[in-house]
């Protein structure tokens, strides 16, 4: 469950505070006591970044903005500072905090708020004593002093979107098959207003997606493409934008079975569906007024039954016909279909997210997601400057058409991998075979799932991309590019 964060327009004495310094002033309205205030004067001259004082019922924190630093790294590090204050929020059980400010900025405010809220998560589901103290999750409110507060809402949102993901990239196969997670996203986003619509495996047949078909051969469980749509009365696009994320809820390699060590994480295979869906839940609560896709093509990818496998010729959606080189490389093959489907809505824009390679998080490793396409220098710009304010920074990778050459065949029109070398790049323009629409792709394979916490970066789901994606769109709503 996540904190839920409301406004509050006096601070209560009993409830533990945290105030956000942009100066060494401390405000009076702290009703600090002598000692107390001496003691923060002496850390202030130190020029200690975080100060704590244990008051009896409540605790009290101070954190000072870094000088002379980018903007969004000043932030970050505000997010940052929120885990030492969620630690300490636990320690003491406190589980309502007050957040305000002394000469600091709503936007400092803000990010504090945030990393306190996403650093509370914890995927206890499935332990006999999560009930107990020791998984109790502080805080349970995080209530704002500060006049310019109209970001809360869409704070909230938000926070329900990665926890959403993040709740998802966590689930085991056992509990989430493709089914299910259809099932999850069409509760998820009919909550917040928007049109879902589910294929069954009958109508996926019957419109010869290949690629999806394929995949699913192997398995027991049927496949599901969910269709999930916001278009409001007045967009300010003529054409859609459509996120399309795949959705494997479980990836073997198939025939090509992956090895230990690395096979057991493969539940997170479908944090690109689970994250477009939550991006969408977050536009439709924020009701932006842009008109946006989603598409997840889901399945597991098993060896059994009757499994495509290596040397196999499949032919896609678009009559595209594609050698099998490696059943590893799967979730291009459903993303294709959905690429190609999207072209049924003409839109402006269309980009994939998905945890594709593993080229990416060798080249980046979990600090940046691997992005390339066709779509115009603006659009990247966009979304690096996105990346940067809610530090989900994205790394773009050249696409050029000599990539493309490795992916030739000699008996279909392509096969599905490229060789050893650039596998992040030519998995994109595999992709970019399938859509005849600008066209961007989010490798975030290294970022949707970590062996160790990243700050307000949990173990296991993170939830990556879902901040990244929501800013850019909302940026597009602003109108900052026109589609």
């Amino acid at each position: 469950m996540y904190p839920q964060i409301e406004k509050t327009t006096c601070l209560s004495p009993e409830k533990s505070v945290v105030c956000v310094m942009g100066s060494a002033n401390i405000p009076d309205f702290l009703d600090l006591d002598r000692n107390e205030t001496e003691y923060i004067i002496r850390c202030l001259a130190d020029d200690d970044e975080f100060i704590m004082i244990n008051s009896y019922s409540r605790i009290i924190c101070f954190i000072r903005e870094k000088e002379k630093v980018p903007e969004y790294q000043k932030h970050e590090e505000l997010r940052k500072s929120s885990v030492k204050i969620q630690e300490q929020l636990k320690q003491h059980k406190q589980v309502e905090v007050q957040i305000t400010s002394s000469d600091s900025s709503p936007e400092s405010v803000k990010s504090v708020a945030e990393g306190l809220s996403l650093s509370r998560y914890n995927f206890t589901r499935y332990k006999s004593n999560s009930e107990k103290e020791s998984y109790t999750l502080y805080p349970e409110k995080i209530l704002i002093h500060d006049e310019k507060c109209d970001y809360i809402p869409a704070l909230n949102y938000l926070t329900e979107a990665v926890y959403f993901v993040r709740d998802r990239v966590n689930e085991p196969l056992s509990h989430l098959t493709a089914e299910g997670l259809a099932k999850k996203i069409k509760e998820f986003c009919e909550e917040a207003g928007l049109k879902v619509e589910t294929l069954t495996k009958k109508r996926i047949e019957a419109l010869k997606m290949g690629g999806l078909i394929a995949v699913n051969r192997g398995s027991l469980d049927p496949p599901t493409f969910s269709v999930v749509e916001w278009k409001p009365d007045k967009p300010v696009n003529s054409k859609p934008v459509i996120l399309i994320g795949k959705g494997v809820v479980f990836d073997t390699g198939g025939i090509n079975l992956k090895p230990t060590d690395y096979i057991e994480d493969m539940k997170s295979d479908m944090a690109g569906g689970a994250t477009v869906a939550a991006v969408l839940y977050y536009i439709a609560r924020s009701k932006l007024p842009i008109h946006v896709m989603a598409l997840v093509p889901a399945t597991d990818n098993r060896p059994g039954v009757n499994a495509y496998a290596p040397g196999d010729v499949i032919t896609m959606y678009n009559g595209k016909s594609v050698e099998v080189l490696n059943t590893d490389a799967e979730g291009r093959l459903i993303l294709a279909d959905a690429l190609s489907y999207a072209d049924n809505f003409k839109p402006g824009l269309v980009i994939s997210v998905a945890t594709l390679t593993g080229s990416a998080p060798v080249a980046y490793g979990s600090q940046a997601i691997a992005t390339m396409g066709n779509a115009d220098e603006e659009y990247f710009k966009l979304l690096s400057e996105s990346g940067y304010n809610v530090f989900e920074r994205v790394a773009v990778m050249p696409f050029w058409d000599e990539y493309g050459e490795l992916l030739k065949s000699d008996i279909a029109d392509l096969k599905n991998i490229g060789g050893k070398e650039a596998g992040a790049i030519t998995a994109g323009k595999f992709l970019e075979n399938f859509t005849t629409s600008p066209f961007m792709h989010l490798d975030i394979a290294g970022t949707a799932m970590l062996s160790k916490s990243d700050y307000y970066r949990p173990r296991g789901g993170t939830g990556s991309g879902v901040r990244l994606l929501s800013e850019f769109i909302t940026k597009i709503a602003e109108g900052a590019l026109k589609i």
